[in-house]
């Protein structure tokens, strides 16, 4: 695993400025968290189209669905807990249902805040968001994937709900979206096969993608041939790579930094159930409120680490044979 290190939350603030200075359509709101979203950076190059509307979740959302029906790009960003969970009746009246072109871009998901503790971790926001009709899902999996799906999300036209982190964690992609040499288009509704393999597929998103690109190193260790999917979009989810991975290698592990209900692993069983029913392990976070401290030890604690991730390649394995 890659020892460059990068925050999602940078890349996306550093994004935001370039695409205001091509488009002066773009608006970005925030609500008393910009140094920390990283809008702030858009705010010093383009004081008169940044709105801090302060601590006003619904209100953000509202202002962002009202600038949007006129014509601009609406960035709307704060915690992923506050944006979501303050937010969420706004953004289902005035932008999911409407069908309204804003972009709530969250950062802080999961419990990889750390020490900012329970009461600030999400960890139903993409279930949440999933189950909003019109609405695009995305988890950029490092700093680099982040920069194109930022560009890709102000492309496109329609409400989009974006889970960015707070650390700095491992660069999976070379900049210009490259992977070992391959150049990568990142396209809304397609996933980004990373590692092929026979015997098992792990599907990842965000910061587990590089956990499960760790564990599918080690398992090659014994002898296992553990191939690896980054799910950027949860919705739509890319329904064709799921059942091919399901009916070449019979057996899939999902990996999200999220509760297992409702998310990837969600996701993934429906797509399944109905069409290629093979054995299944879900890793995340198992129908539990988080605590506070650093997050790497939360990762251990809540068997989000890439450990855990090859135990649960095991597991399964196992119910291949039986299932078969």
């Amino acid at each position: 695993m890659s020892e460059r290190l990068a925050a999602t939350r940078d890349a996306y603030g550093e994004t935001l400025v370039g695409l205001g200075r091509m488009n002066k359509n773009i608006v970005v709101l925030d609500a008393d968290l910009s140094p920390s979203t990283k809008t702030n950076l858009f705010a010093k190059e383009f004081p008169d189209r940044f709105f801090d509307v302060g601590i006003a979740e619904a209100n953000l959302i509202s202002v962002a669905a009202g600038l949007a029906s006129v014509g601009k790009i609406a960035f709307a960003s704060t915690f992923s807990v506050f944006g979501v969970e303050k937010g969420l009746n706004q953004f289902k009246q005035s932008v999911a249902y409407p069908n309204i072109n804003v972009k709530l871009v969250t950062t802080h998901g999961g419990i990889s805040v750390g020490e900012d503790g329970s009461s600030h971790f999400c960890i139903e926001d993409i279930a949440i968001m999933r189950s909003l009709p019109n609405v695009t899902v995305i988890i950029p999996a490092d700093a680099i994937e982040t920069k194109v799906a930022t560009k890709a999300i102000a492309e496109y036209h329609g409400p989009v709900f974006m889970r960015l982190s707070r650390p700095k964690t491992p660069l999976i992609y070379d900049e210009g979206y490259r992977y070992q040499d391959r150049d990568l288009n990142f396209k809304i509704g397609k996933s980004v096969t990373l590692r092929d393999g026979n015997d098992v597929t792990i599907l990842a998103t965000g910061l587990m993608v590089a956990e499960s690109l760790q564990a599918a190193n080690d398992l090659a260790k014994e002898g296992i041939a553990a191939g690896v999917i980054n799910i950027h979009t949860i919705k739509p989810i890319d329904r064709e790579a799921i059942l091919q991975a399901a009916l070449s290698t019979g057996a899939l592990v999902t990996v999200e930094e999220h509760n297992i209900i409702g998310g990837l692993g969600g996701a993934v069983a429906e797509v399944l159930v109905e069409e290629a029913p093979v054995p299944m392990i879900r890793v995340g976070i198992r129908d539990t409120y988080g605590e506070s401290g650093p997050w790497r030890e939360l990762f251990a604690k809540y068997g989000l680490t890439s450990s855990d991730v090859a135990k649960a390649v095991k597991e399964v394995l196992k119910r291949k044979i039986k299932w078969r």
